[in-house]
């Protein structure tokens, strides 16, 4: 799993106020928890956090804080504002080496399926899956090969088999399939 760095200024204050003022020195409010440990007040770069939120790529978050703690957290919540979809706020969990972590792996569409080449559509119904591993097990991206695809059918989560990696994602869910086309109905009408 890719790591990537941020840097975090503790903060005390968490008033109104206090959080107006650090927004508008371009800064995001933070949050880190987790088991064992008090919750951690911080804000980092609004620049240097669009790295983190704007990649369809997952990271593990090494947190560096101005207090000199390294922290090793992944991201658990964002909120963004309605109109201007800028950070408002940000939760991270702390995790753990000696623990697995539940984390949304992107996952990359392979092959060219026999649906398709049949006349039908692929249909990729979602870009992301969550997953639980260890640190050093976590994948950086789950790959689906579609060859095998036939027009109607489909690939749902349960249909993954990734070693060390346990797919948290209901069973049910679907990633993608192959849908039948005009194009392709008419040609097996012929």
């Amino acid at each position: 799993m890719k790591h990537i760095e941020l840097n975090g200024t503790i903060r005390q204050a968490s008033g109104k106020a206090a959080i107006k003022a650090i927004r508008k020195a371009g800064q995001v409010p933070c949050n880190i928890y987790g088991p064992g440990m008090e919750n951690i007040l911080f804000s980092v770069s609004a620049k240097e956090l669009k790295n983190l939120t704007h990649t369809p790529n997952a990271y593990i978050v090494d947190l560096k804080l101005s207090d000199g703690q390294t922290l090793m957290a992944v991201l658990h919540e964002a909120q963004w504002h309605p109109v201007t979809d800028e950070a408002l706020h940000v939760d991270f969990l702390a995790v753990n080496v000696d623990k697995p972590v539940s984390i949304d792996v992107p996952i990359v569409v392979t092959g060219h399926s026999e649906g398709v080449k049949m006349g039908g559509k692929l249909f990729v119904s979602v870009r992301k899956i969550r997953v639980s591993a260890s640190i050093d097990k976590l994948p950086d991206t789950i790959e689906v090969d579609t060859t095998a695809l036939k027009i109607g059918q489909q690939i749902v989560a349960g249909d993954l088999n990734v070693a060390d990696v346990n797919i948290v994602s209901p069973k049910g869910t679907i990633l993608c399939s192959v849908r039948a086309t005009r194009a392709s109905q008419q040609q097996n009408a012929q």
